[in-house]
């Protein structure tokens, strides 16, 4: 007898192929019969007229904190996300090699906070959450960043020396021998910006050596990103690591226009063998931390000297200037417009959330570069914003490639988080699929599952097919709105109606149960 019978469905399997109707039979956590006049089961769902469709796979995520945080992952299973990948950007969690306040200023931007880090490695962190119980399947990546607070400890902002690059490739041997699937870095934040070529190339040849994968957030998105883009690649050309370019897109309404050369530069680079694809959020405004806004001189400081310096007149002259007239960094501040750029979360001002830095500024009776410098020179916690970046047209544009893929971006640092954190899913689906026809729902949904788990090398992952894992969906394809809210007691996104995971039903009727049986992949 099964567990669970779903029955008449019709079945977007993950691939690409056509829906199919068809019953899909389920026990001891994997899918064992695809078809019609299947054996009986324990329980029978009736997915008539819904899609059934693999769990979707995340391959952009920020998620190492929200599983400590929401041990139920209500984030991720709300929108039928059943798998992520953790440790983008460059920001990460591991190694901890002594003092990590660097590190953990780093992460309480973008990762949120925990206080009790009691692992040492890849290895003891995966413990830590097993012990807890994992709401969701999860992908681990080496993050940059941890690298080089442990060679370096918080002396992280500057070049390092060939000793350093050699105890980060012998960190990051170890995370990819012990799980890791690849690495990433932020080559936009501190302190892996200060990363020369050197000791990319270092860490790249050692990605290679275990067929790992390098994802990267490049270093200009903005003004500089032919340049910026052309460095990632050559990076992939001479290592021969396999290259995911992070949520990619042109930001500032004057660089839309660069969209096609970039889209190109990455074809001519596959025609010289270089193995690269890349990733995209479903919106045309993104979300980080918003000390990002400041020049790279400024980020070189710890938090407590920047609060101190910030309140130095020279000081705020000088990266003034630097703000308003960036040389070969991206000043989102310029890129965006200060009405544009919304913190959504500041621990130290709560009174501001919510409002744009141009208002800020009315606020203060200031501009809004001085309201900006006001805000951080006292925020002793979290600073997080939103920020419009591109345009639909560009957006689809890059939707439109077949090197694209699912991520989310996702962030869980603050209290009312970008709406890609918990409804990134939903929203391609409702508005680029059933709503713009961007692109097809069977080439959308492989794009959110089999692709990726392709991408991972994940086996028997990302497709409704007998012998895979029963990580499923059953979608009101017509009924589907984005409506989650993180924080309510029952976060949901209307039609969403099921989420199998492993075999279990962790989301019921459109609301997240309470259990924990995702595991590490």
């Amino acid at each position: 007898m099964l567990d669970y019978l779903i029955r008449n469905g019709l079945v977007v399997d993950g691939s690409g192929s056509e829906l199919f109707k068809a019953d899909v039979g389920i026990q001891s956590g994997k899918i064992t019969h695809i078809g019609k006049n299947l054996p009986d089961a324990k329980e029978v769902v009736d997915a008539r007229g819904k899609l059934v469709t693999p769990g979707f796979i995340d391959i952009h995520a920020h998620s190492e904190l929200i599983l400590l945080n929401d041990r139920f992952s209500r984030g991720r299973l709300a929108q039928g996300i059943t798998t992520d990948v953790s440790g983008n950007c460059g920001i990460g969690v591991y190694p901890v090699r002594g003092e990590v306040d660097g590190l953990k200023a780093l992460d309480a931007d973008v990762l949120g906070k925990w206080d009790d880090w009691k692992w040492k490695d890849i290895v003891e962190y995966r413990k830590y959450v097993e012990e807890r119980g994992l709401g969701h399947n999860s992908v681990l990546l080496q993050a940059h960043a941890p690298l080089r607070y442990a060679a370096m400890k918080n002396d992280a902002s500057r070049a390092a020396t060939e000793k350093e690059i050699a105890i980060m490739c012998e960190e990051l041997d170890f995370s990819l021998s012990n799980g890791a699937k690849g690495m990433s870095s932020g080559l936009y934040y501190a302190p892996c910006i200060y990363a020369d070529r050197k000791e990319l190339i270092a860490l790249l040849k050692v990605v290679k050596k275990h067929d790992a994968f390098f994802a990267v957030h490049h270093r200009c998105e903005g003004d500089s990103i032919i340049e910026s883009v052309t460095e990632v690649l050559d990076l992939a050309y001479e290592t021969g690591a396999r290259l995911e370019i992070s949520h990619l897109k042109a930001i500032g309404m004057r660089n839309q226009e660069k969209v096609d050369t970039v889209l190109s530069l990455i074809d001519k680079y596959i025609s010289k063998g270089v193995e690269v694809l890349f990733d995209q959020y479903p919106y045309t405004f993104g979300s980080t931390s918003l000390f990002s806004l400041l020049p790279p001189d400024a980020l070189m400081l710890s938090r407590e000297s920047l609060r101190e310096a910030l309140l130095n007149r020279d000081m705020r002259e000088r990266w003034r200037d630097e703000i308003v007239n960036p040389v070969a960094w991206d000043s989102i501040y310029c890129l965006a417009g200060d009405e544009n750029i919304v913190p959504v979360q500041l621990d130290s001002n709560p009174q501001y959330e919510g409002l744009s830095l141009k208002e800020i500024g009315n606020e203060m009776n200031c501009d809004s570069v001085d309201a900006l410098f006001n805000l951080l020179s006292c925020e002793k916690g979290a600073a997080v914003m939103t920020d419009v970046t591109q345009s639909d047209e560009s957006l689809v544009k890059i939707m439109s490639s077949n090197l694209m893929c699912f991520g989310t971006d996702g962030l869980y640092s603050a209290t009312n988080p970008h709406p890609r954190s918990y409804s990134a899913a939903i929203h391609l689906l409702k508005y680029y699929v059933r709503e713009k026809k961007v692109l097809s729902v069977e080439e959308a949904i492989r794009r959110m599952s089999g692709e990726v788990a392709i991408r991972l090398r994940l086996e028997k992952r990302g497709l409704i097919k007998e012998g895979c894992a029963a990580d499923i969906n059953i979608l009101d394809y017509d009924n589907l709105e984005d409506t989650a809210i993180i924080g309510h007691p029952f976060d949901r996104n209307l039609g969403l109606e099921y989420v199998f995971l492993n075999g279990h039903i962790v989301v019921k009727d459109g609301y997240v149960n309470k259990k924990t049986v995702g595991v590490f992949l």
